[in-house]
């Protein structure tokens, strides 16, 4: 009986014993755990778990996003993630670094989920588009998704300048929001044009044929200029609507940033038209009171095509000397425009046609037209017809003279 009783004794202590020293609590790996600092060395923090257990924090794992070895104290409440349960020294490793990286997780879930804007930058970049670090998470801001001032709109699609120009995106400031995101796979997704969704939307409800815009040159492509304005708003500006007289290359024209004036001339869905050239006069119709049908022309060749040759007339008026017009100094129809003619020649030339609604003045290098040439003929031929005539009246005079002359003498004759 007093065996059993000594058990029972003995039974409650231990019960006790466990109750004010429980067991080790066995973490899952990943746990995000609270401990209290109880050491810190540069390289190594020791943390007291539950009173319990005692947690380390070394090498890689003592780094994170917020610097937190270097601000934390003895004492202190520390946040950190179990990556082992028990060492070779019989600790629980613990990681700042994996912490930080979970935090950032539900800090980036939370703004995807209230649609937050965000400040980012980009790291690197690829022929897809730019890595952005955030938060030591690594997330992607595909090419298709950079707002109309960075998209890298580049000739033929050439892949070597559209890398050069995302490059050049590396470092500066960009607002974006997250379109797509997946924890388990690490991935996510930035989109930099969805900040400019809503108000693209609304301006382009607004917008109408006729209306003056201020803008910034976003690309220059050899078929044109592209023009954001209006919160997002970008439009096309034609080769054929930058200038009144011929453009060869963009280029010259401006660069991207550049700020620049346009007229909306089309407005068709998300597909909108501009023109510079439709903000000042069409020098044509000036031009077409100025010069006449028939008038001489001097000027400078400034291009050649495989039709004929263009004559400068000013500075935005070019004249077009056809192939059919262009002589060789035989006078004959010269085969190519270049057997005759070079760029900088100075050459004179006809007004043969004026269609200021087509913007064309034709030339010729036959400086007397055809009429004119033939009416000179006719009265060549009138001067000769004429002098033939009067020769015929004289020579009939003359033999009348000499008959008169003969009979007088026959009369004389007889009368003797």
């Amino acid at each position: 009986m007093n065996s059993t009783k000594t058990q029972q004794d003995s039974s409650t202590v231990m019960d006790e014993l466990f109750t004010d020293c429980p067991m080790p609590k066995i973490f899952k790996i990943g746990e995000l755990i609270k401990g209290i600092v109880i050491n810190k060395k540069k390289n190594c923090i020791l943390v007291d778990i539950n009173g319990v257990s005692t947690g380390i924090i070394t090498g890689k794992e003592i780094k994170d996003t917020a610097n937190t070895a270097k601000t934390v104290q003895v004492d202190d409440i520390i946040e950190a993630v179990v990556i082992e349960n028990e060492n070779d020294d019989g600790f629980i490793t613990l990681s700042l670094r994996a912490s930080s990286n979970q935090k950032s997780w539900d800090q980036l879930e939370e703004s995807f989920k209230k649609g937050d804007t965000l400040k980012i930058k980009a790291k690197e970049a690829n022929k897809g588009g730019l890595l952005i670090d955030i938060e030591g998470i690594v997330g992607f801001l595909p090419v298709s998704q950079l707002a109309p001032l960075h998209y890298p709109r580049v000739n033929d699609a050439d892949t070597s300048r559209i890398l050069q120009k995302l490059q050049a995106l590396i470092g500066i400031d960009f607002e974006v929001k997250i379109i797509a995101m997946d924890k388990n796979e690490k991935k996510l997704i930035f989109s930099e044009k969805e900040i400019f969704k809503d108000a693209k939307s609304k301006e382009m409800m607004k917008l109408k044929v006729g209306d003056k815009v201020k803008g910034r040159i976003s690309g220059i492509v050899k078929f044109g200029i592209f023009v954001t304005f209006n919160q997002g708003l970008e439009g096309l500006v034609h080769i054929s609507e930058i200038n009144w007289g011929h453009v060869a290359n963009p280029e010259n024209f401006g660069k991207v940033g550049d700020e620049i004036d346009a007229l909306v001339i089309g407005v068709e869905k998300d597909k909108i038209s501009l023109s510079i050239k439709q903000l000042s006069a069409d020098p044509w119709i000036e031009a077409s009171k100025k010069i006449k049908l028939g008038e001489i022309i001097k000027g400078k060749i400034n291009r050649l095509s495989d039709f004929g040759a263009f004559l400068k007339i000013d500075d935005q008026i070019n004249g077009l000397i056809h192939l059919s017009e262009i002589f060789n100094k035989d006078g004959t129809i010269a085969k190519k425009p270049e057997d005759v003619l070079k760029v900088g020649d100075d050459v004179t030339t006809r007004v043969i046609v004026i269609d200021p609604k087509e913007h064309r003045i034709g030339l010729s290098m036959k400086l007397e037209d055809d009429k004119k040439e033939n009416k000179k003929a006719k009265k060549q031929e009138d001067n000769v017809e004429a002098k033939d005539a009067e020769t015929e009246i004289e020579t009939e005079e003359k033999d009348s003279k000499k008959e008169s002359k003969s009979k007088k003498k026959e009369k004389e004759d007889k009368i003797k």
